[in-house]
């Protein structure tokens, strides 16, 4: 089993910390294989196992705790000392009311928690309001990069990192993946997990009526991966196939969508102006396995999906991700880090002087001494004018 370190070494210092630990994420990205890594942690400080509840609210066999009343008597009549507990709930969405109850226990046992949710409603206003400034979260993404090739190193598969790199931006990160050559059963695994994260997260929690309508707005996110997106677009997009439906309709179906966590949301950032836009997002695939399930463009669209990948490597190393406006046109990401940034633009080569001029000109009227990046697949370095060329799988593979 591959340890998630990037996202342990983010909890450590929180083990024994009242702050309630929230772990967010799409299915099968790997939330409970993490409490498992945690428990085993927790186990190698000597924490005795009476000491660990660890409950997974998937299990048919604790379905009678989703009751928030059973939920809350069952932990109670656990804890038998006043020694700190470590709970541990998987897919706590899945509890009515959990936020009351989680709230409760913090508030009033010797405990340290730690809660998994694949619906970004986890991260919900209800809970913020329980448990104002008294949590942190993470949001864990599929195998990055550099896991992937860990993870190749673990099976003991011999395979270069160009090569690894290819099967990546195929497949994708989700870790299991990899646990078949086949690619018809690949497709199938994706296939479910698809099925999965549209009947639980979307459809049966949003007690959607038209399916057809949900997949084909989340086929044309997919088709326009890295482009504005606007629920005009796709309303305008769907009369042209004869279907019929309001902008506030998409509108909402993208929010289902965006909180089921199978999409990211990267807002746009006046750098000029400073600010946050709202309007005319770009979306991300939390994993690009997910485009094999269609045929597009986009699966030649090798540009696409770098900028994909990129988007959810900066998302999994935990910073503040926008798409810069300037008054010339737009660069790829703006990062920001606790007060830090620094500017990405993403290519798949430099193949003439007319695309570098492209790519290096879209920082053209930043003036800020943040640092600048041009990201591709070239192995020469083209760095120019301040602004730093690296190739994309030395950038992915840095600590």
């Amino acid at each position: 089993m591959l340890k998630r370190e990037m996202y342990l070494q983010k909890l450590r210092d929180s083990y024994d910390s009242e702050l309630v630990k929230i772990i967010v994420g799409v299915r099968r990205s790997g939330k409970s294989v993490l409490l498992t890594q945690i428990i085993d942690e927790l186990k190698e400080r000597n924490i005795d196992d009476e000491h660990i509840i660890y409950l997974n609210f998937e299990d048919y066999d604790n379905d009678e705790y989703t009751d928030p009343k059973k939920f809350h008597n069952y932990i109670k009549s656990k804890i038998k000392d006043k020694k700190k507990y470590y709970l541990l709930f998987d897919e706590i969405q899945n509890v009515i009311d959990f936020e009351k109850v989680i709230n409760s226990f913090r508030a009033t046992l010797n405990v340290s928690i730690f809660i998994t949710g694949s619906n970004s409603k986890v991260l919900s206003s209800d809970l913020s309001t329980y448990l104002a400034g008294r949590y942190i979260s993470i949001k864990i993404m599929p195998f990055t990069f550099k896991e992937y090739l860990d993870f190749l190193k673990y099976q003991k598969i011999d395979m270069n990192k160009e090569e690894a790199f290819l099967e990546y931006i195929k497949w994708g990160g989700m870790p299991q993946i990899y646990n078949s050559n086949s690619i018809t059963e690949r497709k199938l695994y994706l296939r479910d997990l698809y099925n999965t994260v549209i009947l639980k997260d979307i459809v049966e929690r949003n007690k959607i009526k038209d399916v057809n309508l949900l997949n084909r707005v989340i086929q044309f996110i997919m088709e326009k991966i890295g482009g504005v997106i606007s629920a005009s677009s796709i309303a305008n997009f769907l009369k042209s196939d004869r279907i019929n439906t309001s902008a506030d309709t998409i509108l909402n179906y993208i929010d289902y969508i965006h909180n089921s966590m199978i999409i990211s949301k990267a807002n746009r950032y006046n750098i000029r102006g400073k600010r946050v836009m709202s309007l005319l997002e770009k979306y991300y695939l939390v994993d690009l396995g997910l485009l094999q399930l269609k045929n597009s463009s986009i699966e030649e669209n090798i540009g696409g999906r770098l900028e994909n990948i990129v988007y959810n490597e900066l998302t999994a190393r935990g910073y503040d991700v926008y798409v810069g406006k300037t008054d010339d046109g737009e660069v790829d990401f703006v990062v920001e880090d606790f007060g830090k940034r620094f500017y990405i633009q993403v290519a798949d080569y430099l193949s003439s002087e007319e695309v570098i001029k492209r790519e290096f000109g879209a920082f053209k009227g930043i003036d800020d001494n943040y640092p600048k990046y041009v990201l591709t697949m070239d192995k020469i370095d083209y760095s120019r004018n301040g602004v730093i060329h690296k190739n994309i799988i030395d950038w992915l593979l840095e600590k």
